[in-house]
């Protein structure tokens, strides 16, 4: 589903990614682990041109979604993100009713019909365990929500577009215990229905959900991935002395 061959990032003169290539199985969860400043987030946002909108930002290299080639035949980066949803760390909903965070965008891309829009809200927040929460105060802002229930919500109005890939940056860190917990089964049972690239800094939580796993480290100032594979191999035997260390808790 994604493949990045030699992709680096630049801000300006920084390289905050350098030479990446990984390729991510259809359906599968990836996570992207390593220590901050490894350019693991700088990785994630180009995924779906995110770097689009930060200024000075230069990405070089292809990125292919689906065979895709996202710089050279995709012209209009809002249809990528279509196809290609982010959850960001901290919940963002729209300052607006629930009902409305979910049917805004479906009315941006030409869903106009009231039975077709209130089907599809019902369907995803179904999807993301909160239509029994929330079916009773659908008018209600957003923002009254608890800050899990909004990014069950955040990512109930990603999944509403349809998307083939989900990115999660960091999608539990801002959250407690519970509402972690809460995310984290969320993101099981999307595994087979979405391809999911997360990237976290809980290790714990890369072994519980990931499929395989990248680890990004710094070296000579740019991020690099040091170790790729599928996670049991990852946590249980790494190659790189240094992802070693890091997933053992000894260096990092």
């Amino acid at each position: 589903m994604i493949q990045t061959e030699r992709l680096t990032v630049r801000y300006g003169t920084q390289i905050a990614v350098r030479d990446a290539t990984l390729s991510i199985a259809e359906g599968s969860i990836m996570a992207v682990v390593g220590p901050s400043g490894c350019g693991k987030s700088s990785f994630l946002s180009a995924l779906n041109r995110m770097t689009d909108l930060v200024p000075n930002a230069q990405v070089t290299g292809r990125i292919l979604i689906d065979g895709c080639d996202i710089h050279r035949e995709v012209r209009e980066p809002a249809e990528l993100r279509r196809s290609v949803g982010m959850i960001f760390q901290k919940p963002n909903p729209f300052p607006i009713s629930i009902r409305r965070n979910i049917q805004l965008a479906l009315r941006e891309h030409g869903v106009r019909r009231r039975p077709q829009l209130d089907e599809i809200t019902e369907r995803v927040l179904r999807a993301v365990g909160l239509w029994e929460e929330v079916k009773h105060r659908l008018e209600q802002s957003a923002s009254q929500l608890s800050g899990g229930q909004q990014q069950r919500l955040c990512i109930a109005r990603a999944l509403a577009l349809e998307p083939h890939v989900l990115l999660m940056d960091e999608p539990c860190s801002a959250l407690d215990p519970i509402a972690a917990g809460h995310v984290e089964d969320l993101i099981r049972k999307l595994r087979g229905r979405y391809t999911i690239v997360i990237v976290t800094h809980n290790l714990a939580q890369a072994r519980r959900l990931a499929d395989n796993v990248a680890v990004f480290w710094l070296r000579e100032g740019a991020g690099e991935i040091i170790e790729q594979g599928p996670a049991n191999t990852i946590f249980n035997s790494p190659s790189d002395a240094t992802a070693a260390a890091y997933l053992a808790g000894t260096h990092g």
